[in-house]
């Protein structure tokens, strides 16, 4: 057996985009994408993917260089997360919600060398591209103008893009020849993590570790072959955590929605036939408060992550009919790498027991390798006994391959074989584990991260203000949103003092508004250990104990 060695025909690498075509050879015929009226099959999606590929190729686009894409979850952004890679370009996916100063760091950093975009992004992209160095060569823009819903701005507005999305499909050479990567090792997609202002972190994953999160997710969630999915999660969050890829696997149908509320997707479900999606618990809340949410026909799997769901709205969202899964992931996992897999017997547990369990984050999915809790002074394991905190650490497949232009942020969370994810937790006795907090007090709000850092480094930029801290506070509808605790400069006059809204509305011209506190507290000064840092743990503990914010919709 020693003389057997791996051949060529053994070597190839493993990639997700070789999924779409054995998708158009068994399920050509069967719907892909429905969106509003328009409906594509499989071979369609298919063609329609190399057609963009091949035109990107014909702009100039070579292996390796970066695409970046704003926009919503539209056909457009679907075709493109096959699209881009088939060129042997790398993806870069850009939250539509940040602002014009974000997103000119983004291209910048990411070196992007050209950028699609939603009609509905067009203004403040054309904004972020002037904020770019002087001398320095902009990306090629691609505008999407091919909704309905969203028309189409006038001729003279879209004097800076080369063309439009459709005619790239149109140009495109429907026979082109894709280009596998030449190792499985290839970058293939690029995501930056939330709170990226300053020190931008850009995520690199390659084809195999996209190729294993995609199929290990589809297989711990129990996803059956042609699904109808429902897509609510954003397509630009890690990459929908894989699932544009796995629904291509299955033969599914994908059912893309620009925005939508509770009664968008109740009708959607009873119109499609919805079987899966995905969402930040927020949308659970939607669901449960949606004038129309009557229980339904038949379930629907819902697979939740960001945070934990509230026992109450995870009770509510299961006796409408839903299925609620919950998992745990990272950017730098590409996806779920951790479901609270479910055991027969608690089904025999009481509604509130039930809800405790499934609010851990659990075990590791079928295909990663090991997930621990470990001590951060020795690390070594701690003890599992729910109640021993230590850093979440993860190894497998799908973690990435590191930080762009950041070996030293790289070298900082890989230590040792591991991947350092920065989460505190404890590990129970069954083996399941549970996140207890978060470091670098990432607030995570509608399933958006939030760097409180970020916004403290804004409040501080404020005349009046002496210091500042931001922390979570919990919110009946998006889970937790961002508290600022300020301290005012001494000596200063009446008419000097900031309000509470004038706090807030400095911040939102200032910062993507999803980041923006929705509460404002004023204290002579901020509670702080011996050595001057502001203790954190005693403002979380004021936050929570103020219940819900009043402002939870703004």
């Amino acid at each position: 057996m020693d003389d057997l060695k791996p051949t060529p025909a053994s070597l190839s690498p493993l990639t997700p985009l070789g999924f779409l075509e054995r998708t158009a050879t068994v399920y050509g015929d069967c719907p892909s994408i429905i969106y509003n009226n328009i409906t594509y099959t499989w071979s369609q999606t298919h063609r329609r993917c190399l057609q963009v590929a091949s035109s990107l190729s014909s702009y100039g686009i070579q292996r390796g260089h970066v695409v970046s894409v704003v926009a919503p979850n539209i056909p457009a952004m679907y075709e493109l997360q096959f699209a881009v890679p088939m060129s042997g370009a790398i993806l870069n996916n850009i939250n539509t919600r940040l602002d014009a100063r974000t997103i000119s760091i983004l291209l910048l950093h990411s070196g992007s060398k050209l950028v699609f975009v939603d009609c509905l992004s067009r203004d403040i992209i054309l904004e972020a591209m002037s904020l770019f160095p002087p001398n320095t060569k902009r990306p090629t823009l691609v505008l999407i103008a091919d909704d309905a819903e969203a028309p189409a701005p006038p001729s003279s507005a879209t004097v800076d893009f080369c063309c439009t999305y459709e005619s790239m499909v149109e140009k495109g050479d429907p026979g082109f020849k894709w280009a596998p990567p030449r190792s499985e090792w290839d970058p293939m997609v690029l995501n930056y993590t939330s709170g990226t202002t300053s020190s931008p972190k850009g995520v690199v994953h390659c084809h195999r570790g996209v190729f294993t999160i995609t199929v290990g997710s589809l297989i711990d969630w129990g996803v059956p072959k042609q699904p109808v999915y429902l897509w609510t999660l954003p397509i630009f969050h890690a990459n929908g955590w894989s699932y544009p890829w796995g629904i291509a696997a299955l033969g599914g149908t994908n059912i893309c929605l620009r925005k939508f509320d509770g009664p968008t997707i109740y009708r959607s479900i009873q119109r499609h036939g919805v079987t899966h999606m995905c969402c930040a618990p927020v949308v659970l809340t939607m669901l449960t408060n949606s004038p129309n949410n009557v229980p339904l026909k038949n379930p629907v799997q819902i697979m939740t992550a960001g945070a934990p769901p509230p026992s109450a709205v995870l009770f509510r969202t299961e006796s409408l009919g839903f299925v609620v899964s919950h998992g745990y992931g990272l950017t730098e996992t590409a996806g779920l790498v951790v479901s609270c897999a479910w055991k027969p017997k608690w089904n025999t547990f009481p509604a509130s027991e039930r809800a405790r369990l499934k609010a851990r984050q659990g075990v590791k999915i079928v295909g990663f390798t090991e997930i621990d809790v470990l001590e951060p002074s020795s690390g070594k394991s701690v003890k599992r006994d729910g109640a021993a905190l230590g850093e979440v650490a993860l190894k497998g497949g799908c973690v990435m391959l590191g930080y762009l232009k950041d070996p030293i942020g790289t070298s900082k969370c890989m230590k040792d074989g591991w991947f350092y994810t920065g989460d505190v937790g404890v590990m129970h006795q069954d083996g399941y584990l549970e996140i207890k907090d978060r470091s670098k007090d990432v607030i995570i709000s509608g399933g958006e991260n939030i760097s409180s850092v970020e916004i403290e480094s804004v409040l501080y930029t404020h005349p009046a203000v002496n210091e500042a801290a931001v922390v979570a506070r919990p919110d009946d509808y998006w889970g937790e949103t961002p508290c600022a605790f300020v301290g005012l400069k001494d000596g200063l006059g009446l008419s000097q003092k900031p309000s509470e809204k004038d706090i807030i509305d400095f911040c939102r011209e200032k910062m993507p508004h999803y980041m923006v506190p929705k509460t404002v507290v004023f204290k002579d000064e901020l509670p702080k250990t011996s050595t001057g840092k502001i203790q954190k743990f005693v403002l979380r503990e004021i936050a929570k104990g103020m219940g819900s914010s009043v402002r939870s919709r703004m």
